[in-house]
């Protein structure tokens, strides 16, 4: 029975040091795809995003949050950004930002997943993330240690009130992140 104990406590134990990490947000990066006319994607991403990673003694204890600034869309054409940006589609003057918050991370060694509520304008709605966990490296230049992340999921337009443009824009929207975080430091 105690070895069962300690198995779960090592199948919960976390290979990041407790305490708030910050984002490295040089290294990291909100990417999202979507159907235009159905027949091919567009990509972007947004340019301006905060995040906070705490962890805790155990997976349990893990909270992320993240806010990104919906104006800082980039889709490679300045054009079309500003139509996005404007009223009769996203409407940033609204909707200024989406924020996500965790409610449960699960998983271990490189595959997680993360539950919680992603936030859009007024609108809030449970979003799963898949998680992979790329590793821990020591930074030469500084010392500091870095974790990688990437987070894939996706959401569905008209759940958050962006059901704009149907049959023009996809009703689902990708999601990628790529999360570079920097462990705190002790003392």
């Amino acid at each position: 029975m105690t070895n069962d104990i300690a198995a779960a406590a090592a199948a919960t134990a976390l290979p990041l040091a407790p305490g708030n990490w910050a984002l490295d947000p040089f290294h990291s990066s909100v990417n999202f795809t979507i159907r235009h006319l159905g027949i091919a994607k567009v990509r972007g991403r947004f340019e301006r995003l905060e995040a906070e990673l705490f962890v805790g003694e155990n997976v349990e204890d893990v909270r992320v949050s993240a806010t990104v600034d919906l104006a800082s869309i980039d889709t490679g054409n300045a054009d079309r950004d500003a139509h996005v940006r404007a009223s009769d589609l996203l409407d940033v003057e609204k909707r200024p930002t989406m924020a996500y918050r965790s409610t449960r991370v699960s998983g271990e060694g490189e595959d997680w997943t993360m539950e919680g509520e992603l936030t859009i304008g007024g609108v809030t709605r449970p979003v799963t993330l898949a998680v992979e966990f790329g590793g821990l490296v020591d930074v030469p230049m500084d010392g500091s240690r870095h974790a990688g992340f990437e987070a894939t999921g996706e959401i569905r337009r008209s759940e958050f009130g962006l059901d704009f443009a149907p049959g023009l824009l996809g009703e689902v929207v990708k999601i990628q992140l790529d999360m570079q975080f920097v462990e705190p430091k002790n003392g």
